[in-house]
Protein backbone atom coordinates (compact mmCIF):
# COMPACT_ATOMS: atom_id res chain seq x y z
CA UNK A 1 0.00 0.00 0.00
CA UNK A 2 2.88 2.41 0.61
CA UNK A 3 4.71 1.88 -2.68
CA UNK A 4 1.76 1.71 -5.11
CA UNK A 5 0.27 4.68 -6.92
CA UNK A 6 -3.52 4.92 -7.31
CA UNK A 7 -3.43 4.58 -11.11
CA UNK A 8 -4.78 1.69 -13.21
CA UNK A 9 -3.15 -1.64 -12.38
CA UNK A 10 -1.82 -2.10 -15.93
CA UNK A 11 0.74 0.66 -15.39
CA UNK A 12 2.11 -1.23 -12.42
CA UNK A 13 2.04 -4.68 -14.02
CA UNK A 14 3.26 -3.60 -17.49
CA UNK A 15 5.56 -0.68 -16.68
CA UNK A 16 6.39 -1.36 -13.01
CA UNK A 17 5.42 2.18 -12.01
CA UNK A 18 5.68 2.36 -8.22
CA UNK A 19 7.67 4.10 -5.50
CA UNK A 20 11.23 2.84 -5.35
CA UNK A 21 12.86 5.45 -3.15
CA UNK A 22 16.54 6.39 -3.05
CA UNK A 23 19.31 6.70 -0.44
CA UNK A 24 18.45 3.11 0.45
CA UNK A 25 21.98 2.20 1.50
CA UNK A 26 22.08 5.12 3.92
CA UNK A 27 18.64 4.44 5.36
CA UNK A 28 19.43 0.75 5.88
CA UNK A 29 22.74 1.53 7.59
CA UNK A 30 21.14 4.11 9.89
CA UNK A 31 18.16 1.90 10.78
CA UNK A 32 20.47 -0.94 11.81
CA UNK A 33 22.82 1.38 13.67
CA UNK A 34 19.92 3.06 15.48
CA UNK A 35 18.62 -0.24 16.85
CA UNK A 36 22.12 -1.11 18.04
CA UNK A 37 23.03 2.30 19.46
CA UNK A 38 19.68 3.28 20.97
CA UNK A 39 18.93 -0.24 22.24
CA UNK A 40 15.45 -0.04 20.80
CA UNK A 41 12.92 -2.81 21.46
CA UNK A 42 11.31 -4.94 18.75
CA UNK A 43 8.76 -3.16 16.56
CA UNK A 44 10.36 0.19 17.36
CA UNK A 45 9.31 3.05 15.09
CA UNK A 46 12.07 5.23 13.68
CA UNK A 47 12.01 8.15 11.24
CA UNK A 48 15.30 8.69 9.42
CA UNK A 49 15.98 12.14 7.95
CA UNK A 50 18.68 11.87 5.27
CA UNK A 51 19.18 15.57 4.59
CA UNK A 52 21.66 16.84 2.03
CA UNK A 53 21.46 18.54 -1.34
CA UNK A 54 19.24 15.59 -2.13
CA UNK A 55 17.02 14.62 0.81
CA UNK A 56 14.65 11.84 1.77
CA UNK A 57 12.85 10.50 4.81
CA UNK A 58 12.11 6.90 5.66
CA UNK A 59 9.73 5.35 8.14
CA UNK A 60 11.17 2.18 9.69
CA UNK A 61 9.47 -0.42 11.88
CA UNK A 62 11.69 -2.99 13.58
CA UNK A 63 14.60 -1.91 11.37
CA UNK A 64 12.71 -2.33 8.09
CA UNK A 65 11.66 0.54 5.85
CA UNK A 66 7.88 0.72 5.39
CA UNK A 67 7.73 4.05 3.54
CA UNK A 68 10.02 6.64 2.00
CA UNK A 69 9.52 10.14 0.66
CA UNK A 70 11.10 9.73 -2.79
CA UNK A 71 9.08 8.01 -5.49
CA UNK A 72 9.80 6.40 -8.84
CA UNK A 73 12.46 9.11 -9.21
CA UNK A 74 14.35 11.27 -6.67
CA UNK A 75 12.18 14.28 -7.62
CA UNK A 76 9.36 13.40 -5.23
CA UNK A 77 9.16 14.28 -1.55
CA UNK A 78 11.00 17.05 0.27
CA UNK A 79 12.12 20.48 -0.89
CA UNK A 80 15.79 19.93 -1.77
CA UNK A 81 18.78 21.86 -3.02
CA UNK A 82 17.68 21.90 -6.67
CA UNK A 83 14.55 19.68 -6.66
CA UNK A 84 11.04 20.94 -6.03
CA UNK A 85 9.77 17.86 -4.23
CA UNK A 86 6.12 16.83 -4.27
CA UNK A 87 3.75 18.88 -6.42
CA UNK A 88 0.62 18.39 -8.51
CA UNK A 89 1.73 16.48 -11.66
CA UNK A 90 -0.72 18.54 -13.73
CA UNK A 91 1.71 21.44 -13.26
CA UNK A 92 3.91 19.83 -15.94
CA UNK A 93 1.23 20.06 -18.63
CA UNK A 94 0.23 23.55 -17.49
CA UNK A 95 3.79 24.88 -17.84
CA UNK A 96 4.26 23.09 -21.17
CA UNK A 97 1.21 24.83 -22.58
CA UNK A 98 1.90 28.27 -21.13
CA UNK A 99 5.68 28.40 -21.67
CA UNK A 100 5.88 26.33 -24.87
CA UNK A 101 8.27 23.89 -23.17
CA UNK A 102 8.55 20.13 -23.58
CA UNK A 103 7.83 17.78 -20.69
CA UNK A 104 11.53 16.91 -20.59
CA UNK A 105 12.45 20.60 -20.27
CA UNK A 106 9.96 21.08 -17.43
CA UNK A 107 11.22 18.01 -15.57
CA UNK A 108 14.80 19.22 -16.00
CA UNK A 109 13.76 22.54 -14.47
CA UNK A 110 12.08 20.77 -11.56
CA UNK A 111 15.14 18.58 -10.95
CA UNK A 112 17.97 21.05 -11.48
CA UNK A 113 16.63 24.59 -11.10
CA UNK A 114 14.06 24.32 -8.31
CA UNK A 115 14.08 23.74 -4.54
CA UNK A 116 16.26 26.16 -2.59
CA UNK A 117 17.90 27.24 -5.86
CA UNK A 118 14.58 28.14 -7.45
CA UNK A 119 13.24 29.89 -4.37
CA UNK A 120 16.37 31.67 -3.13
CA UNK A 121 18.81 31.51 -6.04
CA UNK A 122 21.26 29.25 -4.17
CA UNK A 123 21.23 25.50 -3.51
CA UNK A 124 23.68 25.66 -0.58
CA UNK A 125 21.83 25.58 2.74
CA UNK A 126 24.71 27.41 4.46
CA UNK A 127 24.43 30.38 2.11
CA UNK A 128 20.64 30.42 2.29
CA UNK A 129 20.84 30.33 6.10
CA UNK A 130 23.18 33.34 6.14
CA UNK A 131 20.77 35.26 3.95
CA UNK A 132 17.87 34.13 6.14
CA UNK A 133 19.68 35.61 9.14
CA UNK A 134 20.16 38.83 7.17
CA UNK A 135 16.40 39.05 6.70
CA UNK A 136 16.18 38.37 2.96
CA UNK A 137 12.55 37.49 2.07
CA UNK A 138 13.44 34.88 -0.59
CA UNK A 139 15.77 33.06 1.80
CA UNK A 140 13.17 33.22 4.58
CA UNK A 141 10.54 31.66 2.32
CA UNK A 142 12.95 28.95 1.16
CA UNK A 143 13.86 27.96 4.72
CA UNK A 144 10.25 28.02 5.87
CA UNK A 145 9.11 25.83 2.96
CA UNK A 146 12.02 23.44 3.50
CA UNK A 147 11.15 23.01 7.19
CA UNK A 148 7.38 22.93 6.65
CA UNK A 149 7.58 20.10 4.12
CA UNK A 150 9.97 18.14 6.31
CA UNK A 151 7.71 18.43 9.35
CA UNK A 152 4.70 17.35 7.29
CA UNK A 153 6.48 14.13 6.38
CA UNK A 154 7.64 13.51 9.94
CA UNK A 155 4.08 13.97 11.19
CA UNK A 156 2.53 11.79 8.50
CA UNK A 157 5.01 8.96 9.09
CA UNK A 158 4.41 9.11 12.83
CA UNK A 159 0.67 8.82 12.13
CA UNK A 160 1.16 5.93 9.69
CA UNK A 161 3.28 3.99 12.21
CA UNK A 162 1.03 4.78 15.17
CA UNK A 163 3.72 6.85 16.84
CA UNK A 164 7.47 7.31 16.74
CA UNK A 165 10.20 6.22 19.15
CA UNK A 166 13.16 7.97 17.56
CA UNK A 167 14.04 10.54 14.91
CA UNK A 168 17.51 10.31 13.34
CA UNK A 169 19.28 13.05 11.39
CA UNK A 170 22.02 12.10 8.95
CA UNK A 171 23.88 13.17 5.75
CA UNK A 172 25.44 16.56 5.00
CA UNK A 173 22.77 18.88 6.38
CA UNK A 174 21.39 16.42 8.90
CA UNK A 175 24.80 15.83 10.48
CA UNK A 176 26.32 19.30 10.26
CA UNK A 177 23.59 21.95 10.35
CA UNK A 178 22.29 22.43 13.90
CA UNK A 179 19.88 25.18 12.88
CA UNK A 180 18.31 22.92 10.27
CA UNK A 181 17.70 20.21 12.89
CA UNK A 182 16.10 22.82 15.12
CA UNK A 183 13.87 24.08 12.32
CA UNK A 184 12.90 20.49 11.47
CA UNK A 185 11.71 19.72 15.01
CA UNK A 186 10.33 23.09 16.07
CA UNK A 187 6.60 22.71 16.77
CA UNK A 188 6.72 18.93 17.21
CA UNK A 189 6.42 19.14 20.99
CA UNK A 190 2.85 17.83 20.72
CA UNK A 191 4.39 14.55 19.49
CA UNK A 192 6.70 14.38 22.48
CA UNK A 193 9.71 15.72 20.57
CA UNK A 194 11.88 18.11 22.58
CA UNK A 195 15.37 19.15 21.54
CA UNK A 196 18.24 19.96 23.89
CA UNK A 197 19.31 23.09 22.05
CA UNK A 198 22.70 23.36 23.77
CA UNK A 199 23.66 19.79 22.91
CA UNK A 200 22.26 20.18 19.41
CA UNK A 201 24.34 23.31 18.77
CA UNK A 202 27.62 21.46 19.33
CA UNK A 203 26.66 17.96 18.18
CA UNK A 204 29.39 16.00 16.41
CA UNK A 205 29.40 12.33 15.55
CA UNK A 206 26.85 9.99 17.13
CA UNK A 207 25.01 12.19 19.62
CA UNK A 208 21.63 12.17 21.32
CA UNK A 209 20.26 15.71 20.95
CA UNK A 210 16.85 15.32 22.56
CA UNK A 211 16.15 16.78 26.00
CA UNK A 212 16.06 14.42 29.01
CA UNK A 213 12.27 14.79 29.24
CA UNK A 214 11.65 14.23 25.52
CA UNK A 215 9.34 11.27 24.91
CA UNK A 216 10.94 10.73 21.51
CA UNK A 217 14.67 10.17 21.19
CA UNK A 218 16.34 12.49 18.67
CA UNK A 219 19.82 11.61 17.44
CA UNK A 220 22.49 12.62 14.98
CA UNK A 221 24.10 9.53 13.45
CA UNK A 222 26.60 9.97 10.61
CA UNK A 223 25.82 7.70 7.69
CA UNK A 224 28.40 5.28 6.30
CA UNK A 225 27.22 4.09 2.91
CA UNK A 226 30.68 2.78 2.02
CA UNK A 227 30.69 0.46 5.04
CA UNK A 228 27.19 -0.75 4.19
CA UNK A 229 28.26 -1.49 0.60
CA UNK A 230 31.39 -3.29 1.84
CA UNK A 231 29.29 -5.46 4.15
CA UNK A 232 26.90 -6.33 1.32
CA UNK A 233 29.82 -7.15 -0.97
CA UNK A 234 31.38 -9.39 1.67
CA UNK A 235 28.07 -11.16 2.21
CA UNK A 236 27.70 -11.80 -1.53
CA UNK A 237 31.31 -12.93 -1.91
CA UNK A 238 31.17 -15.35 1.03
CA UNK A 239 27.57 -16.44 0.63
CA UNK A 240 26.76 -15.41 4.20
Amino acid sequence: KAFRYAIPNEYYTDLHIRKYGFHGTSHRYISARAIELLKLPRNSRVIICHLGNGSSLSACVDGKCVDTSMGITPLDGLVMGTRCGTLDPAVVEFICNRKNMTATEVLTMMNKKSGLLGLAGDSDMRNVTARYDAGEPDAKLAIEMWAYTLKKYIGSYAAAMGGVDAIIFTAGIGENHARAREWATDGLEFMGVKLDKEVNATAHGEVKISAPDSKVQVWVIPTDEELAIARDTLALATGK
